[in-house]
This record gives C-alpha cells, structure tokens and sequence, in this order.
C-alpha cells in the first residue's frame, strides 16, 4: 500500500512549502506530500472540495473516493474506508 498527500493551497500562506512542511512535520505525517500549487492535479482529479480521498487500486484504478471530513458529523468515513483498504489489499 502507498499513501500520497496532494495539497492545493487555497491561501497564500498554503502556497509556501515551508508552511506545509511545518504543518505535516507538526502532525506527524509521514507519507510524502505533493504540493499542488498551481491546481493541475485538482483539475485533472475534477476535485470540488478539500479534503478528497480516493483508493487507487493494483492496477492504478480509482476504485472509491470520499468527500470532506472523513468523520465529520459520525459518518464513519475512517471505518468505512479501512473496511474498502482491506477489501483492496485482499485481492489479487
């Protein structure tokens, strides 16, 4: 499994790298993080809104995508997308 984080600065404070490097450094992230300072994968993904998560599949399929907070309100995102990770990892 590979995890990427791709972030499209909305303010000019985002748009600096040391202000994302501070952020994910604070936050203990370890994947690497694409900074998407002019907006090209934000298009070429058609993103509406921050955050998105998409599951990429074996065979570079987007099988699952999720939008806004992945907990937000109780809607169970973190559970329900682990359950689709497992299901992705499981197959062959």
């Amino acid at each position: 499994m590979t995890i990427i984080g791709i972030h499209t600065p909305e303010t000019d404070e985002e748009k600096k790298p040391e202000n994302v490097s501070r952020y994910v450094k604070e936050r203990g992230i370890t994947y690497p993080v694409l900074i998407d300072g002019k907006g090209e994968n934000w298009r070429r993904w058609q993103q509406e809104y921050w955050p998105t998560v998409y599951l990429v599949d074996k065979r570079g399929h987007a099988r699952y995508r999720w939008t806004g907070e992945l907990d937000w309100k109780g809607a169970g995102g973190e559970e329900k997308m682990a359950r689709r990770i497992q299901s992705l990892l499981d197959e062959k």
